[in-house]
């Protein structure tokens, strides 16, 4: 926000050097990015009159002229403009004279001496929506009526010293000369005054020549509408130009200017319509119709969707409400009549509106950050009073001001011993009414509250009431305390310390972690061969998604582990072992979804193979210390291969699902190799790990080992066989795996299982009957209930 410290002072006196102004509101909570003189690269340059044009006698382009610059002498200068002549006004640098381009000197050209320069409007740095026309090349030649003498920087404006602010999207108010002003008078101490508006109503009503119907009051908080006759459109006077281009606004004509001074002076953005082109004489506020299309001031055709709110007559849309007027109901060279509109609409619905359509304007930047709806009367009022200075037109009487649904501010407690706790000061209580005062906050001093006013909607809590007091108090007053209070040391939480152990894991296993995106493209299902009714496909949709690979949040992290391992595979990398701890996110049909961590492997190269992503989980689950994992196989989950793939469970909870990738859906990611992964659920992991870790003494008795071989069907997982030996005894203490055959004397549909069982008593010396009774009771059961047969 630009503010022209000479536009300041329509509202308080300041009488400070800008570097003072700037340091001093900054101390008091406004950012300022730094202040300019619009006119410091120029000087001793005045108007002046030429009053003789000839040829110079040796040059074919160069003119020798004498002109009167209001300095009691007439000064010959040579200048090389195609269009200098006698008897024009034109900027004159003297003998001195600094511009952008370097200073002035007196000399001789072509043995002709010169002493200044008539310059043109690049040579001063004046800029065509200064000037307010497009200048001819050459020298700049001015109005007729232009003094002699005068200083050029007076003439367009250039003494201005324009105060830039990095405004924050929570003050609303200070993206307002007004605003500004008022936190200024706060700042130095200073009376803070809004001029008195007013203005002459002709005859007639506005009622007789328009309607407004508000039809959605949750978005229009309020709309007002005031009417001009007798519209006179031409350029704006040259004061009120030169405002705006300080201000960084070009003007346009004097109609189009008033909307754009107010809503640099108020902070209330406004529109201007031309009443002939409001059909059936209705403005209705609406909501658009899905696929409503309707081209804006910049004629761009812009499709709007039924969130989008527009302003309508009684057959179109005629503005895109908060963002951008409508092309079919501008103001033109021949309007005579026109309705100014204020009015204010809900912020988020701007916003959206406004991203959506891929447009952004003063006016939306302004309405997105919400705005006071007190402020439409006043902001109308004053455009009307403009209308008046300028003499472009004829208020009309009466105003039309619908009022939406809207909520007061919400009274606050005020305790200045709880402020002054908080900010550690010692401010007297009648000091910080008196900044209450100044910020137009009421104070209620018989029920200790204060009340915002409508324009400070950060003002929410007690907090931000003693964040004012500190602004204009002083930040620099505040006594320098050390900090109070107990220490409390930070600490990692249970889950964040398995993260680490995880980590620690599989890091001592050779793998690498990895960082994925979570937003992923809804194509990696198909990748992945998911059916089309899992539901891993139900997932969370971005709104505004970078585009459609990054356009819904993950259900699974095998998608982004098979693209990190494909990219390195792409790099020619021989082989890659990696691990992320990541999250999914699961829709649950409220306004947020789940977000559970998944621990995800995945690995390929040096003759990996089933065996060692096993081994891998196996070490993960025994350093973490999960007891009595078991693994199953799967042969259901099409991202995997069907005959090397498992799920491993525990404490009655499914753990994750390891194996191979599938080849079909390898190869839809370009690996020629076989891929092996694995998905965890880190909660499932979480809750079964052992926290209660016992001491176990040194065996103090004998072992007994004892050797079985069985013979059973192809189909028997081992885990089977083991979990049935485990059964037969107390005192079994192993079960080692040392031999799977299949083979010659080996029936094609059986294979050979050896264990090695080792039995061990804590508190005797088993006897070889009870060994053999176990042993017998494991054989028994392995042939009631797999069919087994000893070997």
């Amino acid at each position: 926000m630009n503010l022209p410290l000479s536009w300041l002072n329509d509202y308080m006196d300041i009488d400070v050097t800008p570097k003072e102004y700037s340091d001093k509101m900054t101390m008091s909570g406004s950012k300022v990015e730094g202040y300019e003189s619009l006119g410091d690269s120029v000087t001793n340059v005045v108007t002046g009159k030429v009053l003789t044009c000839v040829d110079h006698p040796d040059s074919d382009h160069l003119k020798i002229t004498t002109v009167d610059a209001g300095t009691g002498e007439t000064l010959q200068i040579v200048c090389g403009a195609p269009n200098c002549k006698a008897g024009i006004i034109v900027p004159v640098a003297l003998v001195g004279a600094v511009l952008p381009g370097g200073k002035i000197k007196k000399g001789k050209m072509r043995g002709v001496e010169s002493c200044g320069m008539l310059c043109s409007h690049d040579e001063l740095g004046i800029t065509k929506e200064m000037l307010g026309y497009e200048p001819e090349y050459g020298i700049l030649i001015l109005p007729d009526d232009t003094p002699i003498g005068k200083d050029i920087r007076d003439l367009f404006g250039m003494n201005e010293t324009v105060v830039e602010f990095e405004i924050t999207s929570n003050r609303p108010d200070c993206f307002s000369i007004i605003g500004l002003a008022r936190e200024s008078a706060s700042t130095f101490g200073k009376k803070f005054t809004i001029p008195e508006v007013k203005f002459t109503e002709t005859d007639g009503s506005i009622n007789d020549a328009i309607s407004v119907e508000v039809l959605d009051k949750d978005k229009c908080k309020r709309y007002c509408a005031r009417m001009v006759k007798n519209v006179k459109i031409g350029p704006s006077p040259s004061w009120m130009q030169q405002r705006l281009t300080a201000c960084g606004v070009r003007p346009i004509n004097n109609i189009v200017d008033i909307t754009n001074y107010v809503l640099l002076e108020y902070g209330q953005p406004m529109h201007a319509f031309d009443l002939r082109d409001l059909a059936d004489g209705k403005i209705i506020v609406r909501r658009a119709d899905d696929g409503e299309v309707i081209k804006t001031l910049d004629g761009q055709d812009r499709k709007l969707t039924a969130d989008d709110l527009v302003i309508a007559d009684g057959k179109r849309a005629v503005a895109v409400a908060g963002v951008m007027g409508g092309f079919n109901s501008e103001v033109k060279d021949d309007t005579t009549t026109v309705i100014f509109e204020s009015a204010t609409f809900d912020a988020a619905s701007v916003r959206l509106t406004a991203q959506r359509i891929g447009l952004r304007t003063e006016a939306s930047s302004r309405y997105e950050k919400g705005l006071d709806y007190n402020n439409t009367v006043p902001a109308v009022e004053r455009a009307c009073q403009l209308v008046e200075m300028l003499g472009c037109g004829e208020n009309v009487g009466g105003m039309i001001d619908v009022m939406g649904n809207v909520t007061d501010m919400a009274s606050l407690p005020f305790r200045p011993d709880k402020i002054n706790a908080f900010l550690g000061t010692d401010i007297p209580t009648d000091d910080m009414v008196k900044i209450f005062d100044a910020l137009e906050i009421k104070t209620d001093l018989e029920n200790m509250t204060v009340t915002p006013p409508s324009f400070r909607p950060d003002l929410a809590g007690e907090a931000d009431i003693a964040e004012e007091v500190a602004r204009f108090y002083g930040y620099d007053k505040i006594p320098t305390t050390l900090l109070s209070g107990e220490a409390t040391c930070g600490r990692k939480n249970d889950r964040q310390k398995m993260q680490d152990a995880v980590g620690e894991s599989l890091n001592a296993q050779g793998m690498n972690e990895i960082y994925t995106y979570t937003f992923v493209s809804p194509s990696i299902f198909d990748k992945l061969n998911i059916p089309a009714d899992s539901d891993l496909r139900n997932t969370v949709k971005i709104t505004n998604p970078l585009g459609e690979d990054t356009s819904v949040m993950r259900t699974t992290t095998i998608a982004s582990m098979m693209d990190i391992l494909a990219r390195n595979y792409n790099y020619r990398n021989p082989a890659a072992k990696l691990y992320e701890i990541g999250k999914v996110f699961i829709p649950t049909g409220g306004e947020l979804p789940d977000e559970p961590y998944k621990i995800t492997l995945g690995m390929y190269g040096n003759k990996c193979d089933f065996y060692d992503i096993k081994g891998i989980v196996q070490t993960l689950l025994d350093d973490l210390k999960i007891e009595k994992a078991k693994y199953a196989a799967v042969t259901d989950n099409p991202t995997f291969h069907p005959g090397r793939c498992a799920k491993v469970t525990a404490g009655g909870k499914t753990l994750g699902v390891f194996g191979e990738i599938h080849p079909a859906v390898r190869r839809k990611y370009g690996i020629d190799t076989p891929v092996y992964a694995g998905e965890l659920d880190f909660e499932s992991v979480f809750v079964n790990i052992n926290t209660n870790i016992k001491f176990t003494e040194l065996p103090k008795f004998p072992a007994v080992t004892r050797d079985i071989a069985v013979l059973v069907d192809k189909t028997v997982p081992v885990a089977d066989i083991e979990e049935i030996i485990a059964q037969s005894s107390k005192n079994l203490e192993s079960i080692k795996l040392f031999d799977v055959y299949e083979g010659d004397r080996i029936p094609e549909d059986k294979k050979s299982v050896a264990y090695s069982v080792v039995y061990r008593a804590s508190d005797r010396s088993l006897t070889g009957e009870e060994v053999q009774k176990s042993f017998d009771k494991a054989v028994r059961s392995l042939e009631h209930r797999l069919g087994a047969q000893l070997r």
